[in-house]
């Protein structure tokens, strides 16, 4: 318990230091919340004047001051409950704003392996979900807290004014009401938590529902994607009643060991009266005093599920804050490269998995020289141009970039040198300007943008649409040709113009006039360029100044097209097998 306690105390703790920028207005909305709660004893205080003076004695003054002092009472309480309410909300706005802002720069800054271990919808999910619920154990709390805790503390203060005798029997109920709130409160926090998982769930099938929604329409994938939906909806459902049940079960313990308390209060409150002992106006303002109680106390002990569903949140909103970031302890900064690469004794394998996919590469590559990587699939093409603008690291050796370790270079630096163009074109929900200028929106000039659509070979496409330029795309280029998509990437590349270029299989899905279009961007983009291009059609990297043959992690030849052929080696059989006329039958 003891554990659990100091874990969720430090989560707490770390939650407020987000609102220490604005202690200001926290101290206002605490002062404010505190005025406004002690308007509720000072309500229960005028009733004893007003019931012995005004009703008993008949006192003129009584009748007259009492009802102006209530209307004051209230006119006070509005006023700082409004003030409350407001502050309340405006910090947790930029309680919520700072903790996505937050989350949103951990995610660009997390290693690519996060990405291939972790569901997008959880990710969704934590940054538009777990944070909203992260509010309720942010300042919502502290609202009730503070603001329904001083309302107890001073009507019991009055209570213990009046008789503490009878006071004293509220009291014996708060062990209980303390019980159940550490029993149900760990069994929220478990609920929460898992209510977190399902979320992530919802999200993850809504999401694959859209993005592969022609999939699902061709092999008839409905029953089977609503179906999951409606396994995901059920157990959010379930969990929200299990949520219910539990909360409203240590209320409605709570409330009747309150209502026990009152009933015994009310009797002995009832003898005394009859003994002379209490006033009309006592027992007028006791039993006020107790009334107004009972909603503070039902509001604090109902405030457990609200508590432990943003401490859940909290948990897996810094849990995800903490995780550790892309590798970036470089220091020498390369203000302009040559582009010249060696890559020694490099090998690596992917985390949890048995078999290295490289093994002991060795390769040099010569400032502007264009090599090749062929071979079959799975043997590591891909793998070893990940490790150049180092979205992996390797596990042994190491690659330079004109003589300095990569890891030794800060990667927005290193990256700032790299242009990379793949088969699977990645454009945003955006003007075509926006997509060929990503990055350097800028810091570029409209006629540098038409220049890298026209060397690209998209000028003529990009002219016929509706606003040229201005033309939005939508979602990922849903609204282009893949030949379009891969040379407006093209122009990208183009228009950063760096040093380094990789090209993965950049013409592989393309019909033949839209590949001879992007072929022809393509030698525009290599032109004085260190370029490494994967390629499947060997047609296209013929005239490479090296091509090297890779098979299962390791290179196994490595020569200018015409002497592979002529060793007849695994090129050679890749190139027949690729190339070889159909048998008549």
């Amino acid at each position: 318990m003891s554990t659990s306690f100091n874990s969720s105390w430090s989560i707490y703790r770390r939650l407020l230091a987000y609102l220490k920028p604005y202690w200001k207005v926290f101290l206002v909305s605490l002062a404010s919340m505190t005025v406004a709660a002690l308007t509720e004893p000072a309500f229960a205080r005028l009733m004893k004047p007003l019931i012995d003076g005004g009703f008993v004695n008949r006192d003129p003054q009584v009748i007259v001051w009492v009802p102006l002092a209530i209307i004051g009472v209230f006119a006070v309480r509005g006023v700082t409950s409004f003030i409350n309410e407001y502050t309340s909300s405006w910090l947790t706005g930029h309680l919520v704003q700072t903790l996505r802002e937050q989350m949103f720069d951990k995610m660009l800054r997390l290693p690519v392996q996060y990405y291939a271990d972790n569901q997008s919808g959880r990710l969704v999910s934590r940054i538009s979900y777990d944070v909203n619920q992260v509010t309720e154990a942010g300042f919502s709390v502290i609202t009730v807290t503070v603001k329904d805790g001083v309302t107890a503390i001073s009507l019991l203060a009055w209570l213990l004014y009046i008789d503490w005798q009878l006071t004293l029997i509220c009291l014996l109920v708060l062990p209980v009401v303390s019980a159940c709130m550490r029993v149900v409160g760990k069994r929220l926090r478990n609920l929460s938590r898992e209510n977190q998982q399902n979320m992530a769930m919802l999200t993850q099938v809504l999401s694959e529902g859209i993005d592969c929604q022609r999939v699902v329409k061709v092999y008839g994938g409905e029953a089977r994607e609503a179906g999951r939906f409606r396994r995901a909806a059920l157990a959010i459902r379930r969990n929200a009643v299990k949520q219910s049940a539990a909360s409203s079960a240590n209320t409605g313990i709570t409330q009747l060991m309150i209502a026990c308390a009152l009933a015994a209060i009310l009797y002995f409150a009832t003898l005394r009266a009859q003994n002379g002992a209490f006033t009309a106006g006592d027992f007028m303002s006791f039993l006020t005093a107790m009334m107004l109680l009972f909603a503070p106390v039902k509001r604090i002990t109902g405030i457990a599920q609200a508590l432990q569903r943003g401490l859940a949140a909290a948990e897996s909103v810094f849990e995800f804050l903490d995780l550790p970031e892309e590798p970036d302890q470089g220091r020498h900064m390369l203000p302009h490269t040559r582009g010249q690469l060696q890559i020694r004794d490099v090998s690596f394998r992917y985390p949890n998995t048995e078999r290295a996919v490289l093994q002991g590469i060795n390769l040099q590559v010569a400032p502007g020289e264009t090599v090749a990587l062929v071979g079959s699939s799975g043997s590591g093409k891909t793998t070893l141009v990940s490790l150049i603008p180092r979205f992996y690291d390797p596990e042994g050796g190491e690659i330079l970039l004109d003589g300095v370790r990569l890891q030794d270079i800060p990667l927005a630096n290193l990256r700032r040198h790299i242009a990379m163009v793949s088969q699977d074109v990645v454009l945003f929900n955006d003007s075509i300007a926006a997509n060929i200028a990503y990055g350097v929106l800028e810091q570029v000039s409209r006629e540098q943008i038409v220049e890298a659509a026209r060397a690209a070979n998209a000028l003529e496409f990009i002219e016929a649409m509706p606003e040229g330029l201005d033309t939005q795309i939508g979602e990922n280029g849903v609204k282009l040709s893949g030949g379009q998509r891969q040379r407006l990437a093209i122009a990208r590349a183009l228009l950063k113009n760096a040093p380094l270029l990789i090209l993965d299989e950049a013409t592989s899905a393309l019909d033949t006039q839209s590949e001879r279009l992007v072929q022809t961007a393509l030698e525009n983009l290599m032109q004085n360029r260190t370029t490494i291009v994967i390629a499947h059609r060997l047609s296209t990297i013929e005239s490479a100044d090296r091509i090297v043959v890779m098979h299962q992690g390791r290179i196994v030849e490595a020569g200018r097209h015409q002497e592979l052929l002529a060793r007849d080696g695994m090129y050679a059989r890749l190139h027949s097998l690729q190339f070889r006329e159909p048998q008549d039958e």
